[in-house]
This record gives structure tokens, sequence and C-alpha cells, in this order.
């Protein structure tokens, strides 16, 4: 394939990635006006779990799945404990306590706990720069928080907000942990459902067991199974496969929290306030600042 003919389609899977994306928080809005955060987080897993195992099917790797040692296979259930089964489900409860644009937009900050938690898992240390970055975030989730009041968080749910915050730091322990091992990309994802499915099973009785969803909640848990948890992501590491270099795309994940507040007005009619667009771009303005002047230093030296 030509190099101008592969960035093109990078371009288009990670445009349809941020689409999907861009809809997660007003899926998860409209999901969890019918069932409870656990019951959305079995069933999306679940139709998670199916549509990787027909993407692995499809793409001839299911027998990739059967030549895995047993440390892989451990490593693979604790990365599934932690993402989808402990992430989502933190997650999932944010949203049911708070405005789906201040969950979201909290959420997107994942990318600054990543840092800060590279220095005591990684031990790497924080460089001026990533110290600004990091307070200009904190900054802008300080405003996202307090609808611009600061020092007022009375008329916003405080587990929501601190669940909010918790999923950026799940997350970030997620891709810390989730190194380079040598799996295929798809196999992992699926093998991480697999077992995330598993503890939502298993740990059912202490939220209450399981049932069957309303019939209005089917379609929601489906779209977020198949977009926001599966395909998308099979999007996303296929652009990062033919792009030229990751920043020519990475960079254009950061027009999904935008849109995400377009959509949640459209479709849930949330009154976005304009705190959430400043600190929101706080938040993204920092993260970009941090990767821009990273790549300076590099080529610098």
């Amino acid at each position: 394939m030509q190099p101008m003919k592969k960035q093109t389609k990078a371009y288009l899977f990670t445009l349809l990635a941020v689409f999907f994306w861009s809809t997660a928080a007003s899926a998860f809005k409209i999901a969890l006006l019918f069932v409870t955060p656990y019951i959305l987080l079995f069933y999306s897993t679940l139709v998670s779990s199916i549509i990787l195992l027909v993407l692995l099917v499809l793409q001839g790797k299911i027998s990739l799945l059967f030549t895995l040692s047993r440390d892989q296979l451990w490593r693979a259930a604790l990365l599934g404990f932690i993402n989808p089964f402990f992430y989502y489900i933190v997650l999932f409860k944010a949203y049911s306590l708070l405005p789906g644009q201040i969950a979201m937009a909290l959420n997107y900050g994942w990318p600054l706990a990543l840092t800060v938690l590279s220095v005591p898992i990684l031990k790497q240390k924080l460089s001026r720069v990533q110290i600004t970055a990091i307070i200009i975030s904190f900054i802008g989730a300080i405003i996202i928080a307090t609808r611009g009041q600061i020092g007022s968080l009375e008329e916003l749910n405080k587990l929501g907000i601190g669940l909010a915050f918790g999923s950026t730091i799940i997350w970030a322990v997620f891709w810390l942990l989730n190194a380079r091992d040598g799996l295929e990309p798809l196999g992992k994802l699926f093998l991480s459902f697999c077992f995330g499915l598993f503890y939502s099973a298993a740990f059912s009785p202490l939220f209450g067991g399981l049932c069957l969803p309303e019939i209005k909640a089917v379609l929601p848990l489906i779209y977020i199974g198949v977009f926001e948890m599966g395909v998308t992501f099979v999007l996303w590491l296929t652009a990062l496969q033919l792009s030229s270099t990751a920043a020519r795309v990475g960079n254009l994940i950061y027009i999904a929290p935008f849109l995400s507040l377009v959509f949640l007005r459209i479709t849930i009619g949330e009154e976005i306030h304009p705190s959430t667009f400043i600190g929101l771009f706080l938040i993204i303005g920092s993260i970009l600042f941090q990767e821009m002047r990273g790549k300076k230093e590099v080529h610098a030296q």
C-alpha cells in the first residue's frame, strides 16, 4: 500500500474512533436511565467480548490464544481486573452521579495522571514542563468540578467527583502495566474483556446480582459494548499501525471531548456550562503542551 493511501486510511480510522468515543458519554447517560452501573458493566462487557471474538476469528488470529504461557494468562487476568472491570465500574458510577459533561471532562485528565504515576512506578523524574502541565490541568479540573466557582462543590456529588478522578488513575495504572509484552493487541484486548466479564459475573452478588435489562436499555448497552469498548479500540490500533507516526493521528483524539459536549447537548439536553469548555481547554491544552515540549527536548538532545 502506498504511503499516502496508508496515511489517508489512518486518518479515516482515527476520525471514526473519535466519532464513536465522542458519543460514549451520551450513551452512558442514556443507558444509566434504565440500568445500574453494574448491569451496564456486565452487558456491555459481554457484547464487547463477543465482538472481539468475532474479529479474532475473521482475522484468523484465534489460534494465538492457545499459545499463551501461564505467566501471560496471569498477566491478562490482572489487566482484565483493572480494565474493563474496575475501571468501568468506577467510571459508570461517576456518570450515574454527575452530569455527563463533568464526568467526561475530568476523565480526560488521565494522560497527566499517567505522568504523575510514572514517578513512583517507573522511577522517572518530572521535568519543569511536566510539572507546569500538571498544575494547569489540575486548575482546569477544579474549574470543571466547581463550575467556575472555585471553592464550591456543594451542587455536585462529591463521591462522583472522587470517582471521576479515580478513573483517571485506574486508566493510567492500566497503561503503565500494559507495557509491550509481545502479545498481539487484539488478542490481548479480547483476553482482558473475557477476564473482565468473569469478574463482573463473579462479583455480581455484592452489587445486587444480575438481571435482564429493560428493553429500552438493550440498544444503548449494545452500542456501548460495540463502539465504546470493542470496535473503536480496534479502529484506533489499526490507525496507529497505518500511520507513519503516532503523533500524526494521536492529537486528533483530543477532538473527542469537545464533540462529546455537542452530543450531550443534542441527545441528553444537558446545558453545557462555559466553565466546562474553559476547564477542558486547560486540560487538553496542558497535555498537548507537554507532548510538544517533550518532543522538542528529545530532538534537542
